[in-house]
């Protein structure tokens, strides 16, 4: 079992940063690759980027891709979402996955992901 526990939400104006954390617990963080998801209101879960599990590897959306960077300290078992340039587009509950399983699904699935946080919320107004 992973626990995930995010961090860093709030309000924002459009042009701003802020920096999402997710702390794992109950399993070696370095086994598992890890996903930043978000979810509007009445929209599906969409993937935003994902981590491998020595950090050597990133995937983003393209919608993300060039103003987020996501990155990992397996040391205190954290991943971080750096969100910089925001748009009122990001507004949405944003929730980190931890993938223990290998295989060949793609790190964008969310079915790829095991343990899900409980999201933490960015509201961002232009």
């Amino acid at each position: 079992q992973v626990q995930l526990v995010e961090s860093g939400g709030g309000l924002v104006q459009a042009g701003d940063s802020l920096r999402l954390s997710c702390v794992a617990s109950g399993r070696t963080f370095s086994s598992v690759a890890m996903g930043w998801f978000r979810q509007a209101l009445g929209k599906e879960r969409e993937f935003v980027a994902a981590v491998s599990r020595s950090g050597s590897y990133t995937y983003y959306a393209d919608s993300v891709k060039g103003r987020f960077t996501i990155s990992r300290d397996n040391a205190k078992n954290t991943v971080y979402l750096q969100m910089n340039s925001l748009k009122p587009e990001d507004t949405a509950d944003y929730y980190c996955a931890a993938r223990s399983r290998y295989g060949t699904v793609r790190m964008s699935a969310r079915d790829a992901y095991d343990y899900w946080g409980q999201g933490t919320q960015v509201t961002v107004s232009s």
